[in-house]
């Protein structure tokens, strides 16, 4: 009676998932030293469990991870491995391209009378100047009007304000007017009933 196949799930208990790990982990690493040997082939096998250690099996014709890395990076034209500094060392590079761009331009543009300036290069320093003065005005005039969005908002608030007291002091005016015009009736009604006239 054989083993009937299991459906390929995760192993929702916690206890059971770990031991399977550690099992099939042995049994995986049985089988790529079993592949290394027989077949006389390069291997790596890398494995990381879910707490993050690692563990992996290099075949032992390889000197090392990193040369296996390599001839996988030169077989598949990509890359694996990077050299953080040289990294950084392109990043500076480019900085300071950039750096010594801008500094040729700021002495570009100020003007010195000592040195002698073509037409051409005097009418770019123009051209560079006309559009950054366009640049400077469209953002200042962005700016004011958003101020003055801003402004009329609150002035429309506060006269919104402003009618809303001159309705409720209308409101209270009548209010009193009618309380004073009844008490005036009804004194003088008191006055004719009691004779005093």
């Amino acid at each position: 009676m054989g083993r009937g196949r299991s459906e390929i799930k995760r192993i929702e208990n916690p206890t059971q998932r770990q031991s399977t790990f550690y099992k099939r982990r042995d049994g995986l690493f049985k089988k790529a030293r079993e592949l290394s040997v027989l077949c006389d082939v390069d291997l790596l096998l890398l494995l990381f469990s879910t707490s993050g250690k690692l563990y992996h099996y290099l075949s032992p014709t390889v000197p090392s991870v990193k040369d296996l890395v390599e001839r996988y990076e030169a077989a598949t034209h990509t890359k694996v491995w990077t050299d953080i500094r040289q990294e950084r060392r392109a990043e500076l590079e480019k900085a300071e391209q950039m750096c010594e761009l801008m500094e040729k331009e700021l002495r570009f543009m100020t003007v010195d009378d000592g040195e002698q300036y073509t037409v051409p290069s005097l009418e770019l320093l123009e051209h560079n100047l006309e559009a950054a003065m366009h640049k400077v005005r469209s953002e200042k005039d962005r700016k004011i009007g958003g101020e003055i969005t801003y402004l009329e908002n609150i002035i429309r608030g506060r006269q919104e304000e402003r009618y809303g007291l001159c309705d409720k002091l209308a409101h209270s005016q009548a209010l009193n007017n009618d309380e004073e015009a009844g008490s005036t009736s009804l004194s003088n009604g008191l006055e004719l009933k009691l004779g005093f006239n």
